[in-house]
């Protein structure tokens, strides 16, 4: 469906009235200056006609009225004063004849501001290829300025988006080549943003009118069956629409209104192709809208539908319930309706037609505008832009944003302060470091630590929406290696990791080889493993040598993670008993389970389990164990009205239980920490441990008084390598810990001659 607009009203000499346009404009939007609005149309008509020496023709005024166009369409969206004085001026300052200082000195800075953006995004040139390397790179340069002037203020995408749809009606007397080019960039940008924004009726004319000349043959086709069907669907359309409001009467629900809903060419092409259907099987081609005030009255209108004309299966749904990504509600069903033709039906209320058609339009808000009808819509859209743009930075394609923009997928952002006031958007799981590099890569480099809302936190901190976030960075120096482990929790980001990468890549390889050598030979040691194959480790990891392991591992490019992984498979799949062992040391016992049930009980040995018949738990629900005489633990739901009695007679026989994954080898390994002595280390090692869920055998604190130093040796369970590795890094992050190691052979029942116990100093 082609809009079908008013032609301007003209005066007996054939130019624009301003004065009748004027009014009726005004039909649609409240002015609050009509005469402001007035003087910026005289002056953009006189600055079209000096730069055309003095003519007024159809031809030179074009530029004049596209103004004026572009004012209609935004009053349609309910846009303020200020919008439309920057639309109807905005072709002269494109155009050079005026700059935007003069306009900001005659019609105020946000008039100004408002074309300045729009001007911005002017720079947008859709290529019909983009095979030129530097065109590309100003392509999504140029997209990047059009996002983040969205972001600042949505008025300047509607005027962009009124813009393109005037040049979209007017490119027809255009060489083929320009409107095609037209054509492509509306129906890849500017119709995908009109529909995220919801302005429902802008983005069908984008569609058809783009659609007609990027494909003319089925557009024709699809016109020229619409057309000589038209008078019989109109009959039917206007038969249905009387039962409808009669029956709809009969029920005392009012107001309402009840219409024919035309289906615009685009959609109806697009049906066709999406379910491989001709146009006979298009069944909304005959459509009727009812608006009704409240979403009580659009449950009862659905079902007088129902009870009138037989429901199509698979023919319904139900956006009030679950709105569409673009804010979009309204219930849709299709019928068999008189004649036994299919009829859809759209229902929904009055303020969700105004959403469907004006989107954001129909209660957007700026910084420093007083409304009175605040909703989330506005903000969730112009999240959705921020996500976007986040999204094409990090991936750099063009392509991509396209496939962007046309996508329903949004996942959860945070918005963040810089110190200066600008919002910064990331993803939910962001530290203060992937906040750094989204600042500004060097900020990243140098970052030291940060303050949010003044308050220093650790650089493992999760941001959270609203906050500011300060950056304390060094002179000098760039990132640690530490920030690549993802267990300790410095990076969250892929942009962020990719530019840490980036940084220890361009080090020379041999400081890349000396720092990898180091951190590999450190964990070694921490960990007790000595005797590793060398060359066998560096191609379980992909590399030729160890000294190429080492320099991966240096810059970035191998984890320490993955090192210890590949060790843990190496050895396990050869099944060579006595390298295994000198990896972990004996001996190695199975995790608690159960035959059939595949049970783990926590906290103790292994014991057998027994699946309670009143009410058989079965893997995936909450289940408790109960201590029976004789018959091990039996398991039951959490929800089981025996177990609630049981929870009340004989409490202290209620043990937690869980359902196990997998068997798995668990060894058991002493390791030692070694710390400042303060009040509640014990406490805060134990916690972690908790949290972890390691199952802990034994736990012998020991302090030298004179030196202030104190070490826990503690006999725990691990699973491998890997997760021993990964526990040691969590456990060297707490305060005050100096050195986490691992002891062979220890006895962490035997205390240190010459070492003083201090009892309760390091508990809770």
């Amino acid at each position: 469906m082609v809009k079908v607009r008013e032609d301007q009203p003209l005066t007996p000499s054939g130019e624009v009235d301003i004065q009748q346009w004027l009014a009726r404009l005004q039909d649609d939007v409240r002015l609050g200056d009509p005469e402001r609005l007035r003087s910026a149309c005289e002056l953009a008509r006189e600055l079209a006609a000096s730069n055309a020496g003095g003519h007024r023709s159809a031809a030179v005024m074009s530029s004049f009225r596209m103004g004026l166009e572009m004012a209609d369409i935004l009053g349609e969206l309910k846009l303020d004063q200020p919008a439309l004085e920057a639309a109807v001026l905005y072709r002269a300052a494109r155009e050079g004849l005026i700059s935007v200082e003069a306009i900001g000195k005659r019609f105020g800075d946000e008039v100004a501001k408002l074309i300045d953006g729009v001007l911005q995004m002017a720079a947008i040139s859709y290529p019909m290829t983009t095979s030129h390397a530097m065109g590309q790179h100003n392509q999504q340069d140029n997209l990047r300025k059009m996002l983040i002037n969205m972001v600042d203020d949505v008025r300047v995408a509607l005027i962009k988006i009124a813009e393109r749809t005037c040049a979209l009606r007017q490119v027809k007397d255009a060489p083929l080549e320009k409107c095609l080019q037209v054509a492509r960039e509306v129906a890849d940008i500017y119709a995908p943003l009109a529909h995220r924004l919801g302005i429902g009726h802008v983005k069908w004319e984008l569609e058809d009118l783009s659609f007609r000349y990027l494909h003319e043959e089925e557009y024709k086709t699809i016109a020229k069956l619409l057309a000589e069907r038209r008078l019989d669907r109109d009959r039917y359309i206007h038969d249905v629409v009387e039962t409808l409001k009669g029956l709809i009467g009969a029920q005392g629900i009012d107001p309402y209104d009840v219409s024919g809903r035309a289906k615009h060419i685009y959609s109806i092409w697009r049906k066709m192709k999406r379910k491989r259907i001709d146009f006979s099987q298009v069944h909304d081609v005959r459509a009727v809208r009812i608006l009704v005030p409240s979403v009580a009255d659009c449950y009862a209108v659905l079902g007088i539908v129902h009870s009138r004309w037989h429901h199509v299966s698979d023919e319904f749904d139900d956006y009030i319930a679950n709105p569409k990504k673009n804010g979009y509600q309204s219930l849709h069903t299709a019928v068999m309706g008189p004649e036994n033709k299919v009829l859809e039906i759209q229902i929904r209320t009055f303020a969700m037609h105004d959403e469907a058609e004006l989107g954001v339009c129909a209660h957007w808000r700026y910084k420093g505008h007083d409304v009175n009808t605040k909703s989330s819509s506005y903000e969730e859209k112009i999240a959705w832009l921020r996500q976007v743009l986040e999204w094409q930075e990090e991936v750099g394609s063009f392509g991509d944003l396209r496939e962007g923009l046309s996508s329903d997928v949004a996942p959860d952002r945070i918005y963040v302060f810089t110190p200066d006031g600008h919002v910064i958007d990331l993803p939910r799981v962001a530290t203060p470091i992937d906040f750094a590099y989204r600042v500004h890569t060097e900020i990243g480099h140098r970052c030291r630590g940060a303050k949010i809302n003044g308050r220093i936190v650790p650089l493992t901190y999760k941001l959270k929406t609203n906050q500011q976030v300060e950056i304390l960075t060094a002179t000098k120096g760039g990132p640690s290696r530490d920030w690549l482990n993802p267990s300790l929790g410095y990076v969250r980001t892929s942009r962020a990791r990719a530019k840490i990468q980036a940084w220890f890549k361009h080090q020379a390889r041999e400081q890349n080889l000396e720092e990898g050598r180091a951190l590999f030979e450190r964990e070694m040691r921490r960990l007790d493993v000595d005797g590793l194959d060398l060359v066998k480790l560096a191609h379980a990891v992909n590399y030729q040598n160890a000294d190429d392991m080492y320099a991966a591992l240096g810059a970035g490019d191998l984890r320490i993670g993955q090192v210890l992984h590949q060790a843990q498979q190496l050895f396990g799949e050869s099944d060579d008993q006595e390298q295994l062992d000198r990896l972990l040391a004996k001996p190695k016992r199975q995790s608690s389970k159960a035959t059939k049930s595949d049970i783990t009980v926590l906290g103790v040995g292994n014991l057998k389990t027994s699946m309670a018949n009143c009410c058989r738990p079965v893997p995936g629900e909450a289940i408790v164990g109960f201590i029976t005489q004789g018959r091990g633990v039996t398991v039951h739901r959490q929800d089981c009205s025996n177990l609630l009695q049981l929870r009340l007679d004989e409490p202290q026989r209620i043990i937690e239980v869980e359902w196990g994954e997998r068997a798995q080898t668990r060894y058991p390994v002493t390791i030692e920490i070694q710390a400042w002595d303060r009040s509640g280390l014990l406490r805060d090692v134990t916690g972690l441990l908790g949290n972890e869920k390691v199952n802990v055998l034994a736990v012998n604190t020991l302090t030298d008084t004179e030196e202030g130093i104190a070490r826990l040796r503690i006999t725990l369970e691990v699973d491998g390598l890997e997760s021993l590795g990964r526990l040691f890094s969590r456990i060297q992050q707490l305060p005050n810990v100096t050195e986490v190691r691992r002891l062979r052979n220890a006895d962490p029942n035997k205390a240190e001659s010459g070492k003083s116990r201090k009892g309760g100093h390091h508990g809770a």
